[in-house]
């Protein structure tokens, strides 16, 4: 049997690394005797997978996991019994038995976000509304990376235009304005909110305040034979 559950992480819990809530899920699994299935060998090691990693400071109301279990259990209590072990910040808000075969981890593609900063120069919602149309009616959005290896430094650039599957302005309240985009995530190809961000100042009149970014995952996509959906 294999459960496929969606949970927040957000407050004080949004600041822990991918490995550590592994390892807390993994606790947890234990303490609230949830059957969980093990692999077989010297090592066995709970059969379980988060999906895409976040970075560490971002909230989220749309993370996903996979868990395979070794008996049966009702995807109402598996959620029920967790909730009662888990910390404040970390809430399973729904979990169903599913026959996927493929793991979340391969599935998930696409990531939305709520992305608020404060601006350097204040602009109108008109201004921003307009530098966002021009920034996504571009044929070619370069992100340049660079990779050190010992003394060589590699520099790649990709366009990652369609990476981006939409961006458009929320709010602009006293220089602070807050975004909502959604953007490609997973082993196909990827683009972090803040690569977004830098872009978007590269090519508009859009100027964060250095230290002001805050991000916010919402949700999480994933993509079968060209047709988006929710994971569960």
């Amino acid at each position: 049997m294999k459960i496929r559950a969606k949970f927040t992480k957000k407050d004080e819990l949004r600041y822990i690394s991918h490995l550590d809530l592994m390892r807390l899920f993994q606790r947890a699994f234990r303490r609230a005797n949830i059957p969980v299935k093990y692999s077989e060998g010297y090592n066995p090691h709970p059969q379980f997978s988060l999906a895409t990693a976040l970075a560490l400071g971002v909230s989220s109301d749309g993370e996903y996991m996979d868990v395979e279990l070794g008996s049966y259990i009702e995807p109402e209590d598996f959620k029920q019994k967790l909730n009662t072990i888990l910390p404040n910040g970390i809430k399973i808000l729904k979990a169903v038995s599913t026959d996927d075969k493929e793991s979340i981890v391969s599935l998930i593609r696409w990531a939305t976000y709520i992305i608020g900063f404060k601006t350097k120069e204040k602009l109108t919602t008109e201004e921003i509304t307009s530098e966002i149309d021009s920034f996504l009616n571009k044929e070619e959005i370069i992100l340049t990376k660079e990779k050190k290896k010992g003394n060589k430094i590699t520099v790649k650039q990709n366009n990652i235009r369609e990476r981006i599957k939409d961006l458009f302005l929320l709010s602009n309240e006293k220089d602070i304005i807050v975004l909502k985009t959604t953007l490609m995530t997973g082993s196909q190809g990827n683009l972090k909110p803040e690569e977004m961000i830098g872009l978007l100042e590269e090519h508009t009149k859009i100027a964060m305040e250095e230290d002001s970014l805050k991000l916010h995952r919402l949700e999480l996509f994933i993509e079968k034979d060209g047709t988006i959906s929710l994971p569960i």
